[in-house]
């Protein structure tokens, strides 16, 4: 274990040593996406969360950790399978061996989940309190740990504020599960605070939780999400993982943010603007994957793929999207990395050239399909539907927000939808 005394000045004993922060591992948390569209792709990648926890295991033994963080929400609050709290016990126990201490608050998921108060952890595991926030002091490397866990799902009350004041000549750290404020993005505001308030606690070092994406907010002191263990689904792409971080004298000397996810997920936008013939935009749609693959390190990429741009392919990829689809999965086959399409989006359009016609049956048949979509005939139709539907909807903004969306977007989804079905009946078996 790399802990080394160096000296002792004012009292304070100055040491060198490493710890691993880690949070939102959500073990057995489902990949979303994935069972209800490619059920072996599923199966395959079923224990990402398990063998990224492992990786996360390994990652404190082999770094000779002192100790680790774990910011919250270990678990999912909707899981019922107890062998998840066995499996997460079998870690701990895996770390109490090679002498690592693990200081641990509980999240909004943990709090939802009837296991999290039951498990029997080993004594080198603290979990702080849900009443009020405490501290644990490690003096063989000056270290001062507080931390509160959730009492209930939904905290809405600045958890942070409670926190004991720094402890005179110890290298302080705040374990908090937040979101912090412009961090937030689309996570629940769950015990809010801001970085100037923790920047003024007078804490070293915030180990944080909550938000799934990696970021630093403040290095004087260090206020640090590390993003969860696992991406879970499409809006969580990139590396996933956890941070590891050296203290010498009493200050941050490296913070590294290491990937130990098992999946990733990846979303790709090309451009096929220019293309005109069917291979030329395959071999364009290949690169860029393949360009990708790379950065995944070897690891499976589930992909969602977006093709935009001009092109006089656009009708023949709109009208014939189930054979495309196919074309896109056939080139994954030939790449030596392994990639699945979780979803293809198409937002490509026609060409802007002065009175331009589509010669193609393809071109034509989207060219009505477009004409009929703004209609008068069917905004009437329309309108008189919203009509109805509005007088069942209390009032509201929502509401009024909700029938302008739908305004907004049904001729859209409706000329998708027909164009969908012409391709299904162009590729009907005889």
């Amino acid at each position: 274990m790399v802990v080394r005394a160096m000296l002792m000045k004012g009292g304070l004993r100055l040491t060198e040593f490493t710890f691993v922060h880690a949070a939102d591992l959500h073990l057995d948390s489902p990949l979303l996406g994935l069972a209800g569209k490619s059920a072996e792709y599923a199966a395959r990648v079923e224990a990402a969360s398990r063998a990224a926890f492992d990786n996360l295991v390994a990652l404190a033994i082999d770094e000779g950790c002192r100790f680790m963080l774990l910011a919250g929400d270990i678990f999912d609050g909707d899981l019922r399978n107890f062998q998840t709290g066995l499996y997460f016990m079998e870690g701990m126990r895996r770390l109490d061996e090679a002498g690592i201490s693990v200081f641990m608050v509980l999240g909004n998921h943990d709090s939802a989940n009837r296991f999290a108060d039951k498990l029997s952890l080993s004594g080198n595991v603290h979990v702080f309190p849900k009443t009020k926030a405490a501290s644990h002091r490690l003096d063989d490397v000056g270290v001062a740990i507080h931390g509160r866990s959730f009492p209930h799902p939904d905290v809405s009350e600045d958890l942070a504020r409670e926190y004991p004041a720094a402890a005179e000549a110890m290298f302080n750290i705040g374990v908090l599960h937040t979101a912090c404020a412009g961090s937030e993005g689309h996570h629940a505001r769950y015990a809010p605070c801001t970085p100037e308030q923790l920047t003024n606690h007078g804490y070293d070092y915030w180990a944080l939780g909550h938000v799934h994406a990696h970021a630093v907010l403040g290095e004087h002191p260090h206020i640090v999400y590390p993003g969860n263990l696992q991406g879970r689904h499409p809006r969580e792409t990139g590396p996933k993982g956890a941070v590891l971080v050296k203290v010498n004298d009493g200050r941050v000397t490296s913070l590294e943010h290491r990937a130990l996810d098992v999946v990733r997920w990846a979303s790709i936008t090309v451009d096929v603007s220019g293309t005109s013939e069917h291979p030329e935009l395959l071999d364009l749609i290949r690169g860029h994957i393949a360009q990708g693959a790379e950065q995944s390190e070897g690891r499976p990429i589930a992909l969602r793929l977006t093709v935009t741009g001009t092109t006089p392919l656009h009708s023949r990829l709109i009208l014939e999207r189930s054979a495309f689809r196919e074309d896109v999965e056939t080139l994954l086959v030939t790449l030596s990395d392994d990639v699945w399409l979780e979803k293809l989006r198409l937002e490509t359009s026609h060409p802007e050239t002065p009175d331009a016609v589509d010669p193609t049956v393809a071109g034509k048949l989207d060219q009505e399909v477009a004409r009929l979509s703004q209609d008068s005939a069917i905004a009437q139709v329309l309108e008189a539907r919203l009509a109805e539907i509005r007088t069942k909807l209390p009032a509201s903004a929502h509401a009024d927000a909700f029938i302008e969306q739908m305004r907004a977007e049904i001729p859209d989804r409706a000329a998708a939808l027909a164009r969908s079905l012409v391709s299904e009946a162009g590729h009907a078996p005889d």
